[in-house]
This record gives structure tokens, sequence and C-alpha cells, in this order.
């Protein structure tokens, strides 16, 4: 069996934003790996932190947000050897991202072509106009978009063309790694689907990135393309695995509850009642020293009150969860 390439290695990743009352942790000891041709879902609710870890997996360290600590490895590059100005030259060509509410990152003065030369001019400063459009034609034929939406404004496009197009900037210089924060918000349910399958092509089968992680809140549309899916919780990843097994049978009780939310038109969820969580997440500004979900948790017992649970193997998943260290009630 051949085994693929990893790509990129995060290592106890540590970050958050200086605010006047103290530091906000958002990101606090997550790992994780990505592997050369592996779509990998990191999910969890509004302000658990996965946005601010993508963030911390491109080096996009800009006050108020700051690593504390950890690496990131991408192929034999330590990314954070090197300053902020200095990261800025892998971006794009290394690792690429697609920001959250992307359909508003176009200049809403400057046509597409405009755009997307100036962009280029950044990275190859030999490049001429023609050159520059000729590859955003190319590009835009394969997502099956017209070459004449370099000659338009971001204004004259709709929500999920506009997407598109911020997508193939963001994969124009074929990075090795394309994060995308959120893609299918604000997209209606067709709309998502045709994206979706962009996605998934753009890794599976045109190759134009080598692998991407996608992260949403939104389980029951990445489930569609991931392989691997990692779920975090106040900005600790509290389970990793295989998709199909987190999704079939989840370990963390946050996990279940993640999913039980979610309306999807398979038989098992369809008979299965949909339930909510109580209570709200723990303040990151000053977060408990035990289990974080230990307070909105059906399952919680004493040791979930006095110690933080580490990751723990669990077949080929990982599981933050003292119910799985002998321990439960």
């Amino acid at each position: 069996m051949e085994v693929s390439r990893t790509l990129l290695k995060a290592v106890n990743l540590e970050g958050g934003y200086e605010v006047r009352a103290g530091l906000v942790k958002a990101v606090d000891k997550c790992s994780l790996t990505l592997s050369e041709g592996e779509i990998l879902g990191i999910i969890g609710e509004s302000g658990c932190g996965k946005s601010t870890l993508g963030k911390l997996l491109m080096g996009f360290t800009k006050p108020p947000l700051k690593l504390i600590n950890g690496r990131v490895l991408i192929g034999e590059i330590d990314i954070y050897s090197y300053d902020l100005e200095e990261r800025r030259r892998f971006w794009g060509s290394l690792i690429s991202m697609v920001p959250q509410y992307s359909m508003n990152a176009l200049n809403p003065t400057m046509k597409i072509g405009d755009f997307i030369y100036d962009f280029l001019k950044q990275h190859r400063r030999d490049i001429t106009r023609e050159e520059a459009l000729e590859m955003a034609s190319t590009r835009l034929k394969s997502l099956n978009l017209s070459p004449d939406v370099l000659d338009m404004y971001p204004f004259e496009l709709s929500g999920g063309m506009r997407q598109r197009v911020v997508i193939m900037i963001s994969a124009l210089l074929n990075p090795k790694i394309l994060i995308c924060d959120e893609p299918t918000s604000a997209l209606d349910v067709s709309t998502q689907r045709v994206l979706l399958e962009l996605l998934y092509n753009m890794v599976k089968v045109e190759k134009i990135v080598d692998s991407m992680i996608i992260i949403s809140h939104d389980v029951a549309a990445i489930s569609q393309i991931c392989d691997a899916l990692y779920v975090m919780y106040a900005g600790k990843i509290v389970e990793k695995g295989p998709l199909e097994e987190v999704l079939e049978e989840p370990l963390h009780p946050y996990t279940r509850a993640l999913i039980s939310c979610v309306l999807t038109p398979e038989e098992r969820i369809r008979k299965s009642r949909i339930t909510g969580l109580k209570g709200a997440p723990p303040d990151l500004l000053n977060p408990p020293a035990h289990c974080r979900f230990a307070a909105r948790c059906p399952l919680a017992f004493d040791k979930c009150r006095q110690a933080e649970p580490p990751l723990l193997k669990v077949g080929e998943r990982e599981v933050a969860c003292w119910l799985f260290n002998g321990e439960g009630r």
C-alpha cells in the first residue's frame, strides 16, 4: 500500500489575540497532519478557534493575533523560522487561503482582470498583463466560467460566481495547500453543491492543489468531500479521525451533539431526534484547567471537573475525553 507523504505538520500550536483585558487564547496546543491528496475538514461552532487555527497554519500572525508556541512545517520548511514579511513569499505559491467572507475580498472598484494582474505581479514581477490574463482565462474555463468575467466588476457577478473567482485567484499559482474558510457560507444549497464539487476536483481530479483544508461549521456540507475530520471546541481539538468513522460513530460528547444538530436526508438521521446543547463555551480569557466541555456535557463525572483530558488513541482516531481512559462512570 502506497503511503502518502506528509505535506503539512503542525505541532502544539498555541495562539491568541492580545486585547485590553488580556490574551484570548483561541488555539491551545493543537497538532495537525495533512497528507498529499487529502482533503481535511475542521468543524466546530462559531468562536471555537478554527479560523484562527487556519491563520496560524498560514503563518498569518498579523496583530492582534500572535503565535505563542508551536511549529508549522510545510514539507521541510519551518514557516515560523521566518518573520512575517518573509512568510508572505510563501503565500499563494506554497500555501494559500480562501478567507471567510471571501465574496467581499475582491476590490469593488477594479475589474477582475486588473485585480488578478496586480495579484500576480506581487509574485512574478516580470509577468505581462497578457500572460496574466491568459493564465486566468484558462483557469476560469476549468471552473465553468466565461473568460468575459475578466472584464467585469465584482458587483456584476452572482455570489456563487464571485466565490469561484476568489477560489480561482487563491489557487492560480497551484499552491501545495489550499485552506478554505467557510467556503459555502451565504450560498444557496444548489450553489454549495457546485462549489463543493469544484473543490473536490481541484484536489482529486485536476490536481490544481496537492491537498486542502476546509474550515466550516456546516458538517453536512463538508462531509461530502472530506477524507478526515478534526473537531474543535473552545480552542482545543477534541476528536480527529477518518471522516466516515467520526460521522457514523462519534466518540466525544461534543461531536455527538454537533452531529445531532445536522439535518440530512440519511435514514438514520431522519429517525433520530434533533437535540441542542445547553449553556455556552468557556471564556477563553480565563479557560478552566479541567475539561472545557464539562459544564455542558451530559456525561461528565468527577474526573472531568478535575483535570484536562489528553488526546487518547481509540482505533484510528484520537479523542480528548476521560470516558475513553477506563475511568468513565
